[in-house]
């Protein structure tokens, strides 16, 4: 049987869910899923139900399952995961896949046992966890089972990892239950508070997108959006640029930055040395912000730099993990 199933890695984020199949990635689709509220049944997911999101009635609600890179809803999820699993692992449920997920580092044995329990649940024949940098690192071939030191940021929707790693496993790390969705609510509240307009997380998602940045840049950016205001109730557009936004997203960077330098100043000083000469790796979805790897390099005072896939480097690591399992295991999550 084992024969003809497939090997999945599952990177099981905040935002998006992607699974990859040796070094192709299958699937790609926001975590996020419709439920009709009375039946507690999921009509879409992925994609699907993100064009739902703020468009529907009362009797459906459209959720992210996932919050801070956590289950918030283990049924939702088990429901979305099968989903997927249905997609990638063929319609032959007598050849049901094996899967290695990925948990972020630090989160309690509860919550690990949950995304074991529901990749289980799914319809997988075998489920291992592996920790997010730990997959990433894997993603993007750092050299992780020699003795000298590798530090990589997962900089993902719902949370911040930072991690330095060598022999297959996690020296040190830390992890901020904060990620790029908080970098869209600071441009909500921002835009509330100086324009007295309200407007959506979708649309503060765009904005930062398009035009936002860690950094000032050279180029000033601007972009027209719609709100609604907060006094008339009407719509209203504004206009923004990328100073703003720089500077609406200044505190929750300011936190992801002292997460990496809180791992520095607990790592080593044997592996210090090989990160300074090898830099700081940084993926995952917030890594494509513009400027960031100038933030992190004049923070930290070590180059940070971004790497060649950073959005499915993780669930690549994670296929490839299972491949690598007798190698990685005595360092994977007990469940």
């Amino acid at each position: 049987m084992a024969l003809f199933s497939k090997d999945l890695g599952i990177d099981l984020g905040t935002m998006f869910t992607r699974v990859a199949e040796g070094s192709q990635v299958v699937c790609e689709e926001p975590t996020m899923a419709a439920i009709v509220v009375e039946e507690q049944k999921m009509v879409e997911w992925g994609k699907a139900a993100q064009d739902m999101f703020g468009r529907v009635p009362e009797s459906i609600e459209v959720m992210r399952p996932l919050k801070n890179g956590v289950i918030a809803d283990y049924e939702v999820t088990a429901y979305l995961l099968e989903a997927v699993l249905r997609r990638t692992g063929g319609p032959f449920r007598l050849f049901r896949p094996r899967v290695m997920i990925t948990v972020p580092d630090g989160v309690t044995s509860v919550e690990r046992r949950a995304v074991h329990e529901a990749a289980l649940q799914a319809g997988s024949r075998e489920a291992f966890l592996i920790q997010q940098p730990l997959a990433g690192a894997i993603g993007v071939d750092l050299p992780i089972g020699t003795p000298s030191g590798n530090m990589l940021l997962c900089l993902g929707g719902g949370s911040t990892q930072a991690a330095v790693l060598a022999m297959y496993g996690i020296v040190a790390a830390e992890m901020l239950r904060m990620g790029g969705m908080a970098l869209d609510e600071s441009i909500v509240a921002y835009v509330r508070k100086k324009y007295g307009l309200i407007i959506g997380q979708l649309t503060a998602e765009m904005v930062k997108i398009k035009i936002g940045a860690a950094v000032l840049q050279d180029e000033e950016q601007s972009l027209e959006i719609q709100g609604q205001d907060q006094v008339s109730g009407l719509p209203r557009p504004v206009t923004l640029t990328t100073g703003e936004v720089v500077d609406a997203m200044q505190e929750p960077l300011h936190n992801m930055v002292e997460t990496a330098r809180r791992v520095l100043e607990k790592t080593p000083p044997e592996l210090v040395s090989d990160i300074i000469d090898r830099g700081v790796a940084l993926t995952g979805g917030g890594a494509l912000l513009r400027g960031i790897d100038k933030l992190f390099t004049k923070e930290l005072g070590v180059p940070a730099y971004l790497v060649d896939n950073p959005t499915t480097c993780v669930a690549e690591g994670a296929a490839k993990g299972l491949k690598m399992w007798e190698l990685l295991r005595r360092n994977l999550p007990p469940v």
